[in-house]
Protein backbone atom coordinates (compact mmCIF):
# COMPACT_ATOMS: atom_id res chain seq x y z
CA UNK A 1 0.00 0.00 0.00
CA UNK A 2 1.31 3.43 -0.95
CA UNK A 3 1.52 5.45 2.26
CA UNK A 4 3.33 8.71 1.68
CA UNK A 5 4.53 10.85 -1.22
CA UNK A 6 6.50 14.09 -1.13
CA UNK A 7 7.56 15.97 -4.26
CA UNK A 8 10.26 18.66 -4.28
CA UNK A 9 10.96 20.70 -7.42
CA UNK A 10 8.94 18.33 -9.57
CA UNK A 11 5.48 18.73 -11.07
CA UNK A 12 3.34 21.89 -10.92
CA UNK A 13 4.03 22.43 -7.21
CA UNK A 14 5.81 20.93 -4.22
CA UNK A 15 3.42 18.72 -2.31
CA UNK A 16 3.21 16.10 0.42
CA UNK A 17 0.46 13.47 0.65
CA UNK A 18 -0.59 10.81 3.13
CA UNK A 19 -2.70 8.22 1.32
CA UNK A 20 -5.67 6.30 2.68
CA UNK A 21 -5.30 2.54 3.03
CA UNK A 22 -8.32 1.74 0.83
CA UNK A 23 -9.78 4.45 -1.44
CA UNK A 24 -8.07 7.64 -2.64
CA UNK A 25 -9.96 10.05 -4.91
CA UNK A 26 -8.14 12.80 -6.82
CA UNK A 27 -9.98 15.76 -8.36
CA UNK A 28 -8.86 18.99 -10.01
CA UNK A 29 -8.89 20.98 -13.22
CA UNK A 30 -7.18 19.86 -16.41
CA UNK A 31 -3.45 20.50 -16.60
CA UNK A 32 -2.79 20.66 -12.86
CA UNK A 33 -1.03 17.29 -12.55
CA UNK A 34 -3.52 14.51 -11.76
CA UNK A 35 -2.22 12.07 -14.39
CA UNK A 36 1.31 13.12 -13.52
CA UNK A 37 0.63 12.14 -9.92
CA UNK A 38 -0.57 8.69 -11.05
CA UNK A 39 2.66 8.20 -13.03
CA UNK A 40 4.66 9.18 -9.93
CA UNK A 41 2.68 6.70 -7.81
CA UNK A 42 3.37 3.93 -10.36
CA UNK A 43 7.08 4.80 -10.50
CA UNK A 44 7.37 4.92 -6.71
CA UNK A 45 6.32 1.28 -6.44
CA UNK A 46 7.95 -0.10 -9.60
CA UNK A 47 10.93 2.23 -10.20
CA UNK A 48 10.18 2.39 -13.93
CA UNK A 49 8.23 4.98 -15.94
CA UNK A 50 5.51 3.43 -18.14
CA UNK A 51 6.89 4.89 -21.39
CA UNK A 52 10.40 3.80 -20.40
CA UNK A 53 9.22 0.18 -20.66
CA UNK A 54 6.93 0.66 -23.66
CA UNK A 55 7.99 3.55 -25.95
CA UNK A 56 4.71 3.20 -27.90
CA UNK A 57 2.93 5.10 -25.12
CA UNK A 58 2.19 8.77 -25.66
CA UNK A 59 2.00 9.40 -21.89
CA UNK A 60 3.81 8.08 -18.83
CA UNK A 61 7.11 9.75 -19.71
CA UNK A 62 9.93 10.28 -17.22
CA UNK A 63 9.31 13.18 -14.83
CA UNK A 64 11.79 16.07 -14.96
CA UNK A 65 12.70 18.80 -12.45
CA UNK A 66 10.52 21.89 -12.53
CA UNK A 67 13.46 24.29 -12.22
CA UNK A 68 17.05 24.67 -11.06
CA UNK A 69 18.27 22.98 -7.90
CA UNK A 70 17.71 19.56 -6.40
CA UNK A 71 14.62 17.59 -7.35
CA UNK A 72 13.42 14.82 -5.03
CA UNK A 73 10.74 12.15 -4.84
CA UNK A 74 10.25 10.97 -1.27
CA UNK A 75 7.86 8.04 -0.87
CA UNK A 76 6.97 5.15 1.38
CA UNK A 77 4.82 2.06 1.01
CA UNK A 78 4.00 -1.13 2.84
CA UNK A 79 6.09 -3.91 1.36
CA UNK A 80 5.56 -7.65 1.57
CA UNK A 81 7.30 -7.92 4.92
CA UNK A 82 7.83 -4.35 6.16
CA UNK A 83 7.24 -0.68 5.52
CA UNK A 84 9.92 0.99 3.41
CA UNK A 85 10.84 4.59 2.67
CA UNK A 86 12.95 5.93 -0.17
CA UNK A 87 14.28 9.30 -1.26
CA UNK A 88 15.20 9.54 -4.92
CA UNK A 89 17.04 12.53 -6.39
CA UNK A 90 17.38 13.52 -10.02
CA UNK A 91 20.90 13.14 -11.43
CA UNK A 92 20.99 15.71 -14.21
CA UNK A 93 24.11 14.39 -15.95
CA UNK A 94 22.70 10.86 -15.98
CA UNK A 95 19.18 12.09 -16.77
CA UNK A 96 17.89 9.56 -14.28
CA UNK A 97 16.29 9.25 -10.86
CA UNK A 98 18.67 7.67 -8.38
CA UNK A 99 17.72 5.22 -5.66
CA UNK A 100 19.09 2.74 -3.18
CA UNK A 101 21.25 -0.01 -4.59
CA UNK A 102 20.12 -3.63 -4.69
CA UNK A 103 16.77 -5.36 -4.58
CA UNK A 104 13.87 -2.94 -3.98
CA UNK A 105 10.97 -3.73 -1.67
CA UNK A 106 8.02 -5.76 -2.93
CA UNK A 107 4.82 -3.61 -3.08
CA UNK A 108 2.54 -6.48 -4.11
CA UNK A 109 0.51 -6.54 -7.32
CA UNK A 110 0.38 -3.04 -8.88
CA UNK A 111 -2.13 -2.40 -11.69
CA UNK A 112 -2.38 0.87 -13.62
CA UNK A 113 -5.27 1.73 -15.98
CA UNK A 114 -4.25 4.80 -17.98
CA UNK A 115 -6.62 7.43 -19.34
CA UNK A 116 -5.92 6.60 -23.00
CA UNK A 117 -6.82 2.92 -22.67
CA UNK A 118 -3.32 1.64 -21.97
CA UNK A 119 -2.59 -0.61 -19.00
CA UNK A 120 0.41 -1.62 -16.92
CA UNK A 121 1.05 -4.25 -14.26
CA UNK A 122 3.92 -5.04 -11.94
CA UNK A 123 3.65 -8.63 -10.72
CA UNK A 124 5.81 -9.74 -7.77
CA UNK A 125 5.89 -13.29 -9.14
CA UNK A 126 6.90 -12.33 -12.68
CA UNK A 127 8.72 -9.00 -12.39
CA UNK A 128 10.57 -9.15 -9.07
CA UNK A 129 14.30 -9.72 -8.93
CA UNK A 130 15.45 -13.32 -8.56
CA UNK A 131 18.37 -14.67 -6.55
CA UNK A 132 21.10 -16.55 -8.41
CA UNK A 133 24.07 -17.94 -6.54
CA UNK A 134 23.25 -15.80 -3.53
CA UNK A 135 23.23 -12.64 -5.66
CA UNK A 136 20.15 -10.56 -6.53
CA UNK A 137 19.72 -10.48 -10.31
CA UNK A 138 17.36 -8.19 -12.24
CA UNK A 139 16.86 -10.20 -15.43
CA UNK A 140 13.07 -10.36 -15.52
CA UNK A 141 10.86 -7.84 -17.33
CA UNK A 142 10.63 -4.61 -15.32
CA UNK A 143 6.83 -4.65 -15.73
CA UNK A 144 4.24 -5.36 -18.41
CA UNK A 145 3.10 -2.13 -20.06
CA UNK A 146 0.45 -2.18 -22.81
CA UNK A 147 -0.50 0.42 -25.38
CA UNK A 148 -4.27 0.58 -25.99
CA UNK A 149 -3.91 -1.64 -29.09
CA UNK A 150 -1.76 -4.21 -27.27
CA UNK A 151 -4.43 -4.69 -24.60
CA UNK A 152 -6.66 -6.12 -27.34
CA UNK A 153 -4.17 -7.70 -29.75
CA UNK A 154 -1.45 -8.90 -27.38
CA UNK A 155 1.91 -7.79 -25.98
CA UNK A 156 4.93 -9.18 -27.87
CA UNK A 157 8.23 -9.89 -26.15
CA UNK A 158 11.67 -8.96 -27.45
CA UNK A 159 12.60 -12.49 -28.54
CA UNK A 160 9.63 -13.39 -30.71
CA UNK A 161 7.62 -14.57 -27.70
CA UNK A 162 4.26 -13.33 -26.42
CA UNK A 163 4.05 -11.79 -22.94
CA UNK A 164 0.26 -11.58 -23.25
CA UNK A 165 -2.13 -12.98 -25.86
CA UNK A 166 -4.41 -9.96 -25.59
CA UNK A 167 -8.09 -9.66 -24.83
CA UNK A 168 -9.37 -11.12 -28.11
CA UNK A 169 -7.33 -14.34 -28.05
CA UNK A 170 -7.50 -14.86 -24.29
CA UNK A 171 -11.25 -14.31 -24.05
CA UNK A 172 -11.87 -16.70 -26.96
CA UNK A 173 -9.58 -19.32 -25.44
CA UNK A 174 -11.11 -18.99 -21.98
CA UNK A 175 -14.61 -19.25 -23.42
CA UNK A 176 -13.75 -22.45 -25.31
CA UNK A 177 -12.19 -23.98 -22.19
CA UNK A 178 -15.08 -22.80 -19.99
CA UNK A 179 -12.78 -22.98 -16.98
CA UNK A 180 -12.04 -20.80 -13.98
CA UNK A 181 -10.69 -17.88 -16.02
CA UNK A 182 -13.89 -17.57 -18.05
CA UNK A 183 -16.05 -17.91 -14.94
CA UNK A 184 -14.04 -15.13 -13.30
CA UNK A 185 -14.38 -12.96 -16.41
CA UNK A 186 -18.16 -13.46 -16.44
CA UNK A 187 -18.34 -12.65 -12.73
CA UNK A 188 -16.28 -9.47 -13.12
CA UNK A 189 -18.33 -8.33 -16.12
CA UNK A 190 -21.50 -8.93 -14.12
CA UNK A 191 -20.32 -6.75 -11.21
CA UNK A 192 -19.08 -3.99 -13.54
CA UNK A 193 -22.37 -3.87 -15.49
CA UNK A 194 -24.21 -0.51 -15.55
CA UNK A 195 -27.34 -1.91 -13.86
CA UNK A 196 -29.33 -5.10 -13.32
CA UNK A 197 -31.33 -4.57 -16.52
CA UNK A 198 -28.22 -4.18 -18.71
CA UNK A 199 -25.86 -6.96 -17.75
CA UNK A 200 -22.57 -7.41 -19.60
CA UNK A 201 -22.88 -10.99 -20.83
CA UNK A 202 -20.52 -12.83 -23.21
CA UNK A 203 -22.20 -13.91 -26.45
CA UNK A 204 -21.17 -16.52 -29.00
CA UNK A 205 -17.73 -16.32 -30.61
CA UNK A 206 -17.79 -15.01 -34.17
CA UNK A 207 -15.64 -13.90 -37.12
CA UNK A 208 -15.62 -10.33 -38.39
CA UNK A 209 -13.45 -10.55 -41.51
CA UNK A 210 -12.21 -12.95 -44.19
CA UNK A 211 -8.72 -11.65 -43.44
CA UNK A 212 -8.84 -12.12 -39.65
CA UNK A 213 -8.87 -15.77 -38.55
CA UNK A 214 -9.25 -14.98 -34.86
CA UNK A 215 -12.41 -16.06 -33.08
CA UNK A 216 -13.88 -12.76 -31.95
CA UNK A 217 -15.58 -12.46 -28.54
CA UNK A 218 -18.98 -10.80 -28.45
CA UNK A 219 -21.20 -9.20 -25.83
CA UNK A 220 -24.92 -9.86 -25.73
CA UNK A 221 -26.74 -6.56 -25.98
CA UNK A 222 -29.93 -5.75 -24.00
CA UNK A 223 -31.88 -6.00 -27.26
CA UNK A 224 -30.79 -9.63 -27.71
CA UNK A 225 -28.10 -9.32 -30.41
CA UNK A 226 -24.45 -10.35 -30.08
CA UNK A 227 -22.00 -7.58 -30.97
CA UNK A 228 -18.26 -8.16 -31.46
CA UNK A 229 -16.27 -6.55 -28.66
CA UNK A 230 -14.33 -4.52 -31.24
CA UNK A 231 -17.62 -2.99 -32.39
CA UNK A 232 -18.98 -2.26 -28.91
CA UNK A 233 -19.36 1.32 -27.66
CA UNK A 234 -16.40 3.22 -26.18
CA UNK A 235 -17.86 2.87 -22.68
CA UNK A 236 -18.37 -0.88 -23.08
CA UNK A 237 -14.84 -1.35 -24.45
CA UNK A 238 -13.43 0.59 -21.51
CA UNK A 239 -15.19 -1.62 -18.96
CA UNK A 240 -14.54 -4.83 -20.94
CA UNK A 241 -10.82 -3.98 -21.03
CA UNK A 242 -10.85 -3.28 -17.27
CA UNK A 243 -12.56 -6.61 -16.59
CA UNK A 244 -10.20 -8.56 -18.84
CA UNK A 245 -7.06 -6.95 -17.46
CA UNK A 246 -8.04 -7.59 -13.85
CA UNK A 247 -8.74 -11.25 -14.59
CA UNK A 248 -5.62 -11.67 -16.73
CA UNK A 249 -3.36 -10.10 -14.07
CA UNK A 250 -4.73 -12.36 -11.35
CA UNK A 251 -4.74 -15.53 -13.49
CA UNK A 252 -1.14 -15.04 -14.57
CA UNK A 253 -0.03 -14.12 -11.06
CA UNK A 254 -1.56 -17.31 -9.66
CA UNK A 255 0.10 -19.44 -12.34
CA UNK A 256 3.49 -17.79 -11.81
CA UNK A 257 3.24 -18.15 -8.02
CA UNK A 258 2.39 -21.84 -8.41
CA UNK A 259 5.34 -22.34 -10.76
CA UNK A 260 7.62 -20.73 -8.16
CA UNK A 261 5.95 -22.64 -5.31
CA UNK A 262 5.24 -19.33 -3.57
CA UNK A 263 2.05 -17.92 -2.02
CA UNK A 264 0.06 -15.37 -4.01
CA UNK A 265 0.36 -11.73 -3.03
CA UNK A 266 -1.72 -10.32 -0.20
CA UNK A 267 -1.53 -6.71 -1.45
CA UNK A 268 -3.02 -5.07 -4.55
CA UNK A 269 -2.66 -1.41 -5.53
CA UNK A 270 -4.96 -0.34 -8.37
CA UNK A 271 -4.33 3.02 -10.07
CA UNK A 272 -7.01 4.23 -12.49
CA UNK A 273 -6.89 7.54 -14.35
CA UNK A 274 -10.17 9.20 -15.42
CA UNK A 275 -12.24 6.38 -14.00
CA UNK A 276 -15.44 7.70 -15.61
CA UNK A 277 -13.95 7.91 -19.13
CA UNK A 278 -16.61 7.20 -21.83
CA UNK A 279 -19.14 6.05 -19.21
CA UNK A 280 -22.84 6.98 -19.13
CA UNK A 281 -23.94 8.68 -15.87
CA UNK A 282 -25.65 5.52 -14.59
CA UNK A 283 -22.32 3.71 -15.05
CA UNK A 284 -20.37 6.55 -13.42
CA UNK A 285 -22.54 6.14 -10.34
CA UNK A 286 -21.57 2.48 -9.99
CA UNK A 287 -17.98 2.22 -11.18
CA UNK A 288 -15.99 2.93 -7.97
CA UNK A 289 -18.07 0.71 -5.64
CA UNK A 290 -18.02 -2.00 -8.34
CA UNK A 291 -14.23 -1.85 -8.76
CA UNK A 292 -13.69 -2.11 -5.00
CA UNK A 293 -16.12 -5.02 -4.73
CA UNK A 294 -14.83 -6.94 -7.73
CA UNK A 295 -11.14 -6.55 -6.85
CA UNK A 296 -11.72 -7.67 -3.28
CA UNK A 297 -13.83 -10.67 -4.37
CA UNK A 298 -11.57 -11.73 -7.26
CA UNK A 299 -8.42 -11.50 -5.15
CA UNK A 300 -9.92 -12.87 -1.96
CA UNK A 301 -8.03 -12.20 1.25
CA UNK A 302 -5.81 -9.45 -0.18
CA UNK A 303 -5.71 -5.84 0.96
CA UNK A 304 -6.79 -3.61 -1.92
CA UNK A 305 -5.88 0.06 -2.30
CA UNK A 306 -7.51 2.11 -5.07
CA UNK A 307 -6.22 5.46 -6.36
CA UNK A 308 -8.68 7.02 -8.81
CA UNK A 309 -8.65 10.30 -10.73
CA UNK A 310 -12.08 11.70 -11.60
CA UNK A 311 -13.80 14.72 -13.13
CA UNK A 312 -17.26 13.35 -12.36
CA UNK A 313 -19.59 14.69 -9.64
CA UNK A 314 -21.55 11.42 -9.91
CA UNK A 315 -18.42 9.46 -9.00
CA UNK A 316 -17.97 11.63 -5.91
CA UNK A 317 -21.63 11.21 -4.94
CA UNK A 318 -21.44 7.44 -5.51
CA UNK A 319 -18.84 6.87 -2.79
CA UNK A 320 -20.76 8.72 -0.06
CA UNK A 321 -22.38 5.58 1.45
CA UNK A 322 -19.04 3.83 1.96
CA UNK A 323 -16.47 6.62 2.39
CA UNK A 324 -14.62 6.11 5.68
CA UNK A 325 -12.19 8.82 6.83
CA UNK A 326 -10.16 6.17 8.67
CA UNK A 327 -9.15 4.34 5.47
CA UNK A 328 -10.17 6.68 2.60
CA UNK A 329 -8.97 10.09 1.42
CA UNK A 330 -9.90 12.81 -1.06
CA UNK A 331 -7.25 15.05 -2.62
CA UNK A 332 -7.97 18.14 -4.71
CA UNK A 333 -5.79 20.20 -7.05
CA UNK A 334 -6.59 23.89 -7.47
CA UNK A 335 -5.14 26.86 -9.33
CA UNK A 336 -4.84 29.59 -6.71
CA UNK A 337 -4.92 33.22 -7.81
CA UNK A 338 -1.87 35.22 -6.76
CA UNK A 339 -1.41 38.85 -5.81
CA UNK A 340 -1.16 41.44 -8.55
CA UNK A 341 1.83 40.90 -10.84
CA UNK A 342 2.49 37.33 -9.72
CA UNK A 343 1.72 34.01 -11.37
CA UNK A 344 -1.07 31.78 -10.01
CA UNK A 345 0.11 28.71 -8.12
CA UNK A 346 -1.06 25.11 -7.99
CA UNK A 347 -2.20 23.89 -4.59
CA UNK A 348 -2.70 20.24 -3.63
CA UNK A 349 -4.89 19.65 -0.57
CA UNK A 350 -6.34 16.74 1.30
CA UNK A 351 -9.92 17.84 1.84
CA UNK A 352 -12.44 16.64 4.41
CA UNK A 353 -15.06 14.49 2.71
CA UNK A 354 -18.55 15.89 3.31
CA UNK A 355 -21.66 14.06 2.09
CA UNK A 356 -23.40 16.51 -0.23
CA UNK A 357 -26.01 14.06 -1.51
CA UNK A 358 -26.82 15.59 -4.88
CA UNK A 359 -24.42 15.47 -7.84
CA UNK A 360 -25.20 19.12 -8.65
CA UNK A 361 -23.97 20.10 -5.18
CA UNK A 362 -20.72 18.26 -5.91
CA UNK A 363 -20.37 20.35 -9.10
CA UNK A 364 -20.46 23.48 -6.94
CA UNK A 365 -18.17 22.04 -4.27
CA UNK A 366 -14.41 22.47 -3.88
CA UNK A 367 -13.99 19.39 -6.08
CA UNK A 368 -15.13 21.16 -9.27
CA UNK A 369 -15.49 24.84 -8.28
CA UNK A 370 -18.45 25.72 -10.52
CA UNK A 371 -20.72 28.62 -9.64
CA UNK A 372 -23.81 26.58 -10.47
CA UNK A 373 -24.91 23.37 -12.15
CA UNK A 374 -26.62 25.35 -14.93
CA UNK A 375 -25.48 26.49 -18.37
CA UNK A 376 -22.95 29.31 -18.27
CA UNK A 377 -25.48 31.70 -19.85
CA UNK A 378 -28.09 30.89 -17.21
CA UNK A 379 -25.58 31.28 -14.42
CA UNK A 380 -24.55 34.76 -15.58
CA UNK A 381 -28.14 35.98 -16.02
CA UNK A 382 -29.16 34.60 -12.63
CA UNK A 383 -26.27 36.46 -11.04
CA UNK A 384 -27.63 39.68 -12.56
CA UNK A 385 -31.12 38.81 -11.34
CA UNK A 386 -29.85 38.14 -7.82
CA UNK A 387 -28.13 41.54 -7.78
CA UNK A 388 -31.36 43.28 -8.85
CA UNK A 389 -33.39 41.46 -6.19
CA UNK A 390 -30.96 42.61 -3.51
CA UNK A 391 -31.39 46.29 -4.40
CA UNK A 392 -33.61 48.51 -2.27
CA UNK A 393 -35.11 50.25 -5.30
CA UNK A 394 -35.40 48.22 -8.48
CA UNK A 395 -35.19 49.81 -11.92
CA UNK A 396 -38.41 48.55 -13.55
CA UNK A 397 -37.16 48.84 -17.14
CA UNK A 398 -33.99 46.94 -16.31
CA UNK A 399 -35.99 44.27 -14.46
CA UNK A 400 -38.39 43.79 -17.39
CA UNK A 401 -35.50 43.42 -19.85
CA UNK A 402 -33.90 40.86 -17.57
CA UNK A 403 -37.24 39.05 -17.24
CA UNK A 404 -37.31 38.60 -21.02
CA UNK A 405 -33.80 37.14 -20.98
CA UNK A 406 -34.72 34.79 -18.15
CA UNK A 407 -37.72 33.50 -20.11
CA UNK A 408 -35.39 32.54 -22.94
CA UNK A 409 -33.10 30.56 -20.63
CA UNK A 410 -35.15 29.05 -17.80
CA UNK A 411 -37.83 26.39 -17.98
CA UNK A 412 -41.37 27.13 -16.81
CA UNK A 413 -40.93 25.05 -13.64
CA UNK A 414 -37.55 26.45 -12.63
CA UNK A 415 -37.57 27.14 -8.85
CA UNK A 416 -36.04 30.58 -9.39
CA UNK A 417 -39.36 31.85 -10.80
CA UNK A 418 -41.04 31.64 -7.38
CA UNK A 419 -38.83 34.30 -5.85
CA UNK A 420 -38.57 36.37 -9.04
CA UNK A 421 -42.32 36.56 -9.61
CA UNK A 422 -43.07 37.24 -5.95
CA UNK A 423 -40.75 40.26 -5.88
CA UNK A 424 -41.80 41.41 -9.35
CA UNK A 425 -45.51 41.39 -8.56
CA UNK A 426 -44.92 43.06 -5.23
CA UNK A 427 -42.77 45.80 -6.83
CA UNK A 428 -45.17 46.23 -9.73
CA UNK A 429 -42.90 45.48 -12.69
CA UNK A 430 -44.54 42.08 -13.22
CA UNK A 431 -48.31 41.82 -13.64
Amino acid sequence: MLKHLKLTNIGPADTELEFGKRLNLITGDNGLGKSFLMDIAWWSMTRKWPAEINPKLTSGKKALPRGDGDAKIDFSFTGKSRSVEYISTYARRDEAWTGQQGRPANPGLVIYAMADGGFAVWDPARNYWRTQGGVDVQDRPSAYVFSPTEVWDGLPGTEGNWLCNGLIRDWAGWQKESGTAFKNLCAVLDVLSPDTAEKLLPGELTRISLDDVRDMPTVRMPYGKDVAVMHASSGMRRVIALAYFLVWCWEEHQKAAKLLSEPTTNQVVFLIDEVESHLHPKWQRRIIPALLNVTQSLIAGAEVQLLAVTHSPLVMASVEPRFDEAVDAWFDLDLVAAQSGQQPTVEFKKRPFVRLGDASRWLMSEAFDLGSARSLESELVLQEAAEILSEQEIDHAKAKALDARLRGLLGDTDPFWIRWRYVGEKQGWLR
